[in-house]
């Protein structure tokens, strides 16, 4: 690692401590880049004779030595802080007999200089991991030597392999973790059985995915009298896997490591060793299995009239698919229905029970926008065979509802218990965001806008009122980008999005740390003892750039420790600490399983250059529009200088582009038709050209004719579009990304579809 180095293009002239700002370098494809502030301020562009001596992701200390034409900051680099340990990935090639490595990630923006001997077994044209043994410099190349030879680019699986290690995924266990699972019993002992409640007699169920090889949570329903009123009790029972992995031993050290398993197309890296996840933890059908469970009495309003958690030992009676669940409750005389003959009334139970959470939560105002989504299915080498819309059933909402209120009941029981925890948090809109979609409500026309201090009842409203407009999907668009992402901390400020006071994630301890946390701090509880975490690690790039993002609305504590004191402080701050890591690594697995899917995308669409196609407009920005096309579900870039011999200007408060002379708009929304013109796979972008109603291709402008004092920020301009794009909380209620692991280190069996087509998210 390098460290504390004096910039070698620094200015003789004595600078200014205070003149001096930190932060870290983005790299762009074209050779500038940019340093996002620590402070959260505008970021600072960087020319490109500034980045022959620093690397994308160094952490820098910058001063302002003017600005352009739009008052935009342009710094010079005085002091390379921090240079992260983090290997570089690319192809070996030769030129002219010399060695070099072209980086994947094109933010890089320099080849690496190998030295004879120093490219190991690899071979011209392979993808190699790169150790840098020297720095860049102003007039010199960075040099590094290969530590790690992955294989041909075109090799199956190829485009997995590089994005665990681009975005430093753990992908292999400890050999004290494995050691430690190969260990564990094949099955639930008798020992295990004590102090728990025997549910075995008890029909829970699991629902889940085609491809599920996982099953964390199994479901039951029956009627109940609440008083004199009618209601159900509602079961909801989760894989106890915190009685297998304890605090601070080798396989919950890699378990927090990962802090969530990564999910790609046809393979998994979960975050538990697979005899734990796809076995003793997973509730499997008709093999005894260790639980947690909830047991709710709801009401016929869907209100938790009350509720328990106790250990139990369950027995799953079936493993259901949300195809037969939806196909059941669609005829209960069906053939699907005959199948299951002993099940179909448990079934009709849960639908009831469904509908009066969905009635609450319809009550209360949540934010349930329909999205489309979609899934890849990929053929047995690897490259997607189709990608199509993932259908949505009632099956999948009947799970979701009854995760949410598992979920809702253990974060009120750790709050009444006072106890430290994690607690998944959703805040409302940012006032700047507020303030764009104030603007953009008011241009559309819409009649309805946000108050100052914004509730998720309006933001429903807003989007009831519009659905029948032609500009809906627009609309709806603009009220979910406006939402902040969903963290995990310690600190309670509710869930925003799904209108709850208080959250957390009780549900998927197989898969995500943060729930099996819960679990340890709901079983202190039972136990009238307190759960304290293990010595955590260093936080490291992510959890330091999310702690800077958060850092500004840093709240007090709503639940404070019982005693005052030094010990309180270091508990609160290890809370806050594991929250931190456990935010940024699922940023981390959400990021990889991106890339994975646009490699994945650029080569399939590499077979149908120059075609044509439909589409509708998915987003604007100032340099062009994204246009997602109907039969394929791809989404590529039209370039501004691609729109016609005009200039067109982007309108921020419409988020529109709008021509200065014809007056043609494109917005969200908006059908085009397209030809893909242009592939890179090495950039993950894909570009169209716009054709009209006779198939021509529109005639764009000459480069010269783009808009003046751009960097053309293509790359980073998209980057973040599409980060700011995703829905609010991935986890937390509007979207998917519950999945299951797949068996034999991670490669899907049968059908080769995405690892990506699981349930929608349980909360």
């Amino acid at each position: 690692m390098y460290s504390k180095k004096k910039y070698a293009g620094a200015s003789a002239t004595q600078i200014s401590s205070s003149d001096e700002i930190e932060g870290t370098v983005q790299g762009h494809r074209d050779g500038h880049g940019f340093v996002v502030r620590d402070d959260g301020e505008p970021d600072i562009y960087i020319p490109p004779n500034e980045m022959r001596a620093v690397l994308h992701k160094d952490r820098v200390r910058v001063r302002i030595v003017r600005q352009d034409r739009r008052g935009r900051p342009e710094g010079r680099v005085v002091e390379i802080v921090e240079r992260p340990p983090q290997p570089i990935i690319g192809r070996l090639l030769q030129e002219s007999g010399v060695w070099l490595v072209a980086p994947e990630d094109k933010r890089y923006g320099q080849d690496v200089l190998i030295p004879k001997g120093a490219t190991g077994a690899a071979a011209t044209g392979q993808v190699v991991v790169v150790e840098l043994t020297e720095p860049p410099a102003l007039f010199g190349q960075p040099v590094g030597r290969v530590v790690e030879v992955l294989g041909e680019v075109d090799d199956p699986g190829m485009e997995v392999e590089i994005a665990v290690r681009k975005y430093g995924v753990p992908h292999e266990f400890s050999e004290a973790c494995l050691a430690q699972a190969k260990a564990l019993p094949d099955k639930v002992r008798a020992q295990d059985k004590r102090h728990r409640v025997d549910l075995t007699d008890i029909p829970l169920v699991t629902i889940d995915g085609e491809d599920a090889r996982d099953f964390d949570d199994a479901v039951y329903c029956e009627p109940a009298k609440i008083g004199r009123t009618k209601g159900w009790r509602l079961l909801v029972a989760i894989a106890d896997v915190s009685h297998y992995v304890e605090t601070g031993s080798a396989i919950d050290v890699d378990a927090y490591d990962r802090a969530t398993s990564v999910y790609f197309p046809r393979r998994v890296i979960p975050m538990l060793p697979e005899k734990l996840s796809n076995g003793l933890c997973s509730l499997n059908p008709h093999v005894e299995r260790l639980c947690m469970v909830c047991d709710m009495l709801v009401t016929a309003k869907g209100e938790v009239h009350a509720y328990q958690f106790y250990p139990a030992v369950m027995l799953s009676h079936a493993r259901f698919t949300y195809n037969e669940v939806a196909a059941v409750l669609a005829n209960t005389r069906g053939p699907e229905a005959a199948r299951h003959e002993e099940r179909v009334e448990d079934l009709l139970n849960l639908h009831d029970v469904y509908r009066a959470l969905l009635a609450a939560r319809q009550a209360r105002g949540a934010v349930d926008f329909e999205t489309t989504e979609t899934q890849i299915v990929c053929d047995d080498n690897g490259r997607i065979e189709k990608i199509e819309p993932r259908v949505r059933t009632e099956a999948h909402r009947l799970i979701e509802e009854a995760m949410l209120a598992a979920n809702v009941c253990s974060a009120d029981f750790i709050a009444q218990a006072g106890r430290p925890a994690l607690y998944r948090v959703h805040e409302g809109p940012t006032p700047e965001k507020q303030e764009i979609l104030r603007a953009y409500l008011k241009a559309m026309g819409v009649g309805m806008s946000i108050g100052d201090e914004p509730r998720p009842q309006e933001f429903q409203a807003i989007a009831e009122a519009t659905k029948d407009r032609p500009d809906a999907q627009q609309i709806h668009t603009m009220l979910l980008r406006s939402m902040q992402q969903a963290i995990y901390t310690p600190i309670n400020s509710g869930h925003f999005g799904l209108a709850f006071e208080a959250y957390t994630h009780f549900t998927s301890p197989i898969r995500r740390y943060p729930d099996l946390l819960v679990h340890r701090v709901i079983k202190s509880i039972l136990a009238g003892t307190k759960y304290m975490l293990p010595a955590l690690p260093t936080p490291g790039e992510a959890q330091f750039k999310l702690a800077k993002r958060l850092a500004s609305k840093a709240a007090e504590p709503t639940i404070r420790p019982a005693k005052a004191g030094a010990a309180s402080v270091r508990e609160t701050q290890a809370w806050e600490a594991a929250g931190l890591h456990c935010s940024a690594n699922e940023r981390r697995a959400d990021e990889a399983s991106r890339d994975v899917e646009a490699w994945l995308k650029c080569q399939y669409m590499r077979e149908h250059l120059g075609e044509e196609y439909s589409g509708v407009v998915s987003a604007v920005t100032s340099f062009g529009i994204f246009v997602t096309l109907d039969a394929l579900y791809v989404e590529g870039l039209v370039h501004i200088t691609e729109l016609g011999g005009e200039y067109f200007k982007f309108d921020e408060a419409r988020q529109e582009l709008r021509g200065e002379r014809t007056g043609i708009r494109y917005a969200i929304g908006a059908r085009v038709r397209v030809q893909v013109s242009r592939v890179d796979l090495d950039g993950r972008r894909i570009d169209f050209r716009l054709v009209d109603e006779a198939g021509d291709v529109v005639p764009g402008k000459s480069s010269k004719a783009r808009e003046p004092g751009k960097h053309q920020p293509h790359e980073k301009g998209r980057d973040q579009r599409m980060a700011d794009a995703r829905p609010f909380d991935k986890a937390g209620g509007l979207r998917r990304s519950k999945d299951q692991a797949p068996p034999s280190g991670g490669k899907k069996q049968g059908s080769g579809k995405s690892g990506h087509k699981g349930r929608r998210s349980r909360g």
